[in-house]
């Protein structure tokens, strides 16, 4: 990374850590010399984290001032990279609230600058007119810039990365739609800059002067269309000219949904994103030179950004991705077995078989499972499932996997999330998708009294109501099918890949 000015040495606090921009941001901060203290509501999701030894975890939240009072001791610059992404009505309120919180205890620590990424305005268009997540992007903006601490506010449209929404929900369409009906916004001219770029402006602010509090629009060196982008796309990853069909007809809630069934990214997500598109969103000025030159070959034109995309998704290579966080409304709850647990009805489907095969065998299954190699029963119900979760508005079940072998702490997996990993052990994933009540799924590996390698596997289910009684009930007679057929083909699949390693 280049600076104009560095601050080598800087203790710099990174809010949304484990989330796609915070978690590449914190190891080019320490890269560039810098010392980083991450605060986090959950601090278990950051361990697994290939820098989580070289840093320092605080727990907190940006809308508590008590827990801040802390994160913000002895800080140079702070991080705010965290945005709501629900679309409850008060979602404005709370960022607002947040935005306000974290920028009084900056200025009463004496934080020396607030970096913020924001996103992009399109030009000459009333703020009440833009969509309501962006125009809460520029009030949060406005709050951190009002602070009393310099403040340096980025503001990007369309980011390509590996693993960003952006690029996730270009890829997903193009590849899956060789003939497109598309909304009148993929006319819309927009300015994309590639993640490792907004990466290199991040850093940079770190080093501006104090006298600089003001926005800076950053944006790649080329002004396309999004039905430019995606022709664009087809060529760099060698598929045929995609037929593109644009009509007026489809709103941006429309768009969502057709976005929801055709990519991972869900409705919920895709809606802001496409709401942002329904004016262009090129940026004004390029004044961040003056701070942070570009370096040779900087900005990445948008063909190379995608090729680097591309070419970390086929080397999986995906260090973060737009699922690292969790979706707003994803429960929170202590797993029923807790001690601290408050009681209440629960349910729990438990398996258990003896593996002919070893433990690292065994666990090598267990933690390769959804995304590409499904969860080893009964597809079709799987599917329905996750099918049935979009329809409602949830995440579905193609979100995929981060990696194709490895799980981490605070991954998404399909519609779960890794809650806890032991490595070699056990594997807790936690439901994501909507349900009346809070589920997870355990799988382990363990011994059993003869010594030999023995796989378990529990599922919990902590009904909310009678919704949730009746769901419960409802779905149990399939338990036997679900569970019971990916207990038992999991222990196969173990033995066979035991064979083929045993065998000479």
């Amino acid at each position: 990374m280049n600076t104009a000015t560095p601050a080598e040495g800087a203790r710099c606090l990174v809010t949304g850590a484990s989330g796609y921009i915070g978690g590449r941001l914190v190891p080019e901060l320490l890269g560039a010399g810098h010392r980083v203290r991450c605060l986090a509501r959950h601090p278990d999701k950051l361990r697994d984290f290939p820098w989580a030894d070289r840093v320092e975890t605080v727990r907190g939240d940006v809308t508590d001032a008590a827990s801040l009072r802390e994160a913000f001791a002895g800080v140079d610059v702070a991080y705010y990279l965290v945005h709501s992404m629900s679309s409850t009505p008060d979602f404005e309120a709370t960022d607002r609230l947040a935005a306000r919180t974290f920028a009084a205890e900056a200025r009463a620590a004496g934080v020396r600058r607030i970096v913020y990424l924001g996103g992009l305005v399109p030009r000459g268009v009333p703020e009440r007119e833009l969509s309501p997540h962006l125009r809460s992007r520029t009030e949060v903006g406005r709050i951190l810039l009002d602070s009393g601490v310099p403040t340096t506010v980025l503001r990007a449209a369309v980011v390509i990365g590996s693993g960003s929404a952006s690029f996730e929900m270009l890829r997903y369409l193009t590849e899956r739609l060789p003939v497109m009906v598309t909304p009148s916004w993929v006319g819309s001219r927009v300015q994309p800059i590639a993640v490792r770029d907004v990466l290199r402006y991040l850093v940079g602010s770190a080093g501006m002067p104090p006298d600089v509090n003001r926005t800076f629009d950053i944006g790649g060196p080329d002004v396309l269309t999004y039905r430019e982008m995606m022709e664009r796309y087809a060529e760099v990853a060698g598929l045929r000219r995609r037929l593109i069909v644009p009509v007026p007809v489809l709103t941006p809630r429309l768009s969502s949904q057709w976005i929801g069934l055709v990519t991972p990214v869900p409705a919920s997500l895709a809606k802001p994103l496409t709401e942002s598109l329904r004016h262009e969103v090129v940026c004004t000025e390029h004044d961040i030179t003056r701070h942070v030159p570009d370096a040779p070959g900087a900005p990445v034109p948008f063909v190379e950004a995608l090729r680097l995309a591309l070419r970390r998704v086929r080397d999986a290579q995906v260090t973060t991705r737009w699922s690292s966080a969790s979706p707003p409304g994803a429960p929170s709850d202590p797993l029923p077995t807790d001690p601290d647990w408050a009681g209440g009805s629960l349910y729990t489907d438990e398996r258990a078989r003896t593996v002919e095969a070893s433990a690292e065998s065994l666990w090598r299954v267990i933690e390769g499972v959804g995304g590409e190699n499904g969860w080893y029963s009964f597809p079709l119900a799987w599917a329905v499932r996750g099918w049935a979760d979009r329809l409602v508005g949830g995440v579905g079940l193609r979100r995929g996997r981060r990696d194709a072998a490895r799980l981490r702490v605070g991954d998404a997996l399909d519609f779960w999330r890794v809650e806890e990993i032991d490595r070699g052990r056990l594997l807790r994933l936690r439901a994501e998708m909507r349900l009346p009540g809070l589920a997870w799924l355990e799988m382990a590996v363990d011994r059993d009294e003869r010594g030999r390698t023995s796989y378990r596997q529990r599922a919990l289910f902590h009904p909310r109501g009678l919704a949730g009684q009746a769901y419960w009930w409802s779905v149990s007679p399939f338990h036997a099918v679900v569970f019971g057929g990916m207990a038992r083909n999991i222990a196969r699949t173990a033995e066979t890949e035991n064979g083929r390693r045993v065998a000479p």
